[in-house]
């Protein structure tokens, strides 16, 4: 009937019309994942490259400081729900 041959060229010709729609899309995401790839590379070659006083140096990180209020202000907090300021933290 058929050969290994011919089951194989049917099966890539089935995937091809059934993938033909999504096949800009998956061309395009793995372009920009080998961009992102060759975009690490770079910098991890660059900071190997940089002198060890420049990766010693402690970095600034800019953010927001975020103070919890005790609500009663025995310092143990042992309440039974969040903090007034909790409400926008992530719960883990």
């Amino acid at each position: 009937m058929f050969g290994l041959s011919e089951l194989a060229i049917l099966l890539i010709v089935v995937i091809a019309v059934l993938a033909a729609k999504k096949l800009p899309e998956l061309t395009r995401s793995a372009g920009k994942s080998a961009r992102i790839l060759k975009a690490e590379a770079r910098a991890m070659k660059d900071e190997e490259r940089s002198p060890a006083q420049d990766r010693d140096a402690p970095r600034v990180v800019r953010g927001e400081t975020v103070r919890r209020e005790d609500a009663g202000g025995t310092g143990g907090g042992g309440g039974g729900g969040p903090a007034p300021g909790d409400r926008d933290l992530p719960r883990g």
